[in-house]
């Protein structure tokens, strides 16, 4: 029981501890606009259009109100592309919710804390559904937890705890499950898969075996950066993966996750070090048996290989 505790004080701390300068606004005068823990932070991609989490995801049940972060008018009410949304106008800021159900409707002047809509289905998360919540200021998307101030940031809900028991309780079975874990890491790259796990024939050695992770595409020198927070494990070179890197990642719902990075031109982090999320590690490169530069990807889970697909945030 401690040790559940112990890591869902982590979970917390690593969740929702994630204010940043930001837009000015004065302490206080934005609040959560759902009751329940940040299952996903804010990861925005490195160019406008590459795939990225241009917002945060709180944990909540549908049917629960969704209240408006600041004070503003409804400047929209309604579906896109088959999920109820609404934007409110704070100036030269725009807050948006989506999955809702809107109770507001265009032009409504709304206050912090008023009711604006009720959770829908539609935006699965690790633990159940999740809203969506954007900031933005004019095209460019900013993190909606700048708004806050600490303080607000560590006044959880009462059912916090319970709420980040079921999560660990949800992505312990669906990792022992084999079923998908979103959210869980970020794409080291930020290109498509090229090829994927399982078997396959050897694309240099001409032999059928397991492709153990996924090839992800990338130009030399691209930045190579850690997938989710972790301990560098081991740096190395072999013949075959050419500079590789290891990082362990700690425990996931009682298993052992770690992340395998390989073919590189090399990498700027020694072993024991403490890597963040998103940080450059190392650049891409073609070393090793490698037919040209890409990444490729490797989740271990409890030792074994797993589709690191099933853990990408996006």
């Amino acid at each position: 029981m401690a040790r559940i505790r112990a890591l869902i004080v982590l979970l917390l701390a690593g969740s929702l501890l994630l204010g940043a300068a930001g837009p000015a606004t004065a302490a206080g005068q934005a609040v959560l606009p759902l009751a329940g823990p940040v299952v996903r932070g804010f990861d925005p991609p490195d160019q406008p259009w590459l795939s990225g989490h241009r917002g945060v995801d709180l944990l909540g049940a549908v049917g629960t109100e969704v209240v408006a972060a600041m004070a503003g008018r409804v400047v929209f009410a309604g579906t896109v592309a088959g999920r109820g949304v609404v934007v409110v106008s704070h100036g030269d800021l725009r807050t948006t919710y989506l999955p809702v159900r809107p109770l507001v409707s265009v032009g409504t002047g709304v206050s912090a804390g008023q009711a604006i809509g009720r959770l829908l289905p539609g935006h699965a998360c690790p633990g159940g559904a999740c809203l969506h919540w954007g900031l933005k200021r004019g095209e460019e998307y900013l993190d909606p937890l700048s708004l806050l101030d600490e303080v607000q940031l560590r006044l959880l809900p009462a059912d916090a705890a319970e709420q980040v028991a079921g999560l660990v309780r949800y992505r312990d079975d669906a990792v022992t499950s084999g079923a998908e874990v979103p959210a869980v890491l970020s794409r080291p790259v930020p290109g498509a898969v090229g090829s994927r796990f399982g078997m396959r024939r050897h694309p240099i050695l001409h032999v059928v075996r397991l492709h153990n992770g996924v090839d992800l595409h990338a130009d030399c020198g691209d930045p190579i950066r850690a997938a989710a927070p972790g301990r560098v494990a081991r740096v190395s070179y072999d013949s075959q993966s050419g500079h590789r890197l290891e990082v362990d990642h700690g425990s996931l719902g009682g298993h052992r996750l770690v992340t395998i990075y390989l073919h590189a031109t090399g990498f700027s982090v020694r072993a024991g070090r403490r890597v963040d999320r998103g940080e450059v590690v190392g650049r891409v490169g073609s070393t090793g048996l490698s037919t040209g530069c890409h990444l490729h990807f490797t989740v271990k889970v409890d030792g074994g290989y797993v589709d690191p697909e099933r853990f990408f945030s996006g």
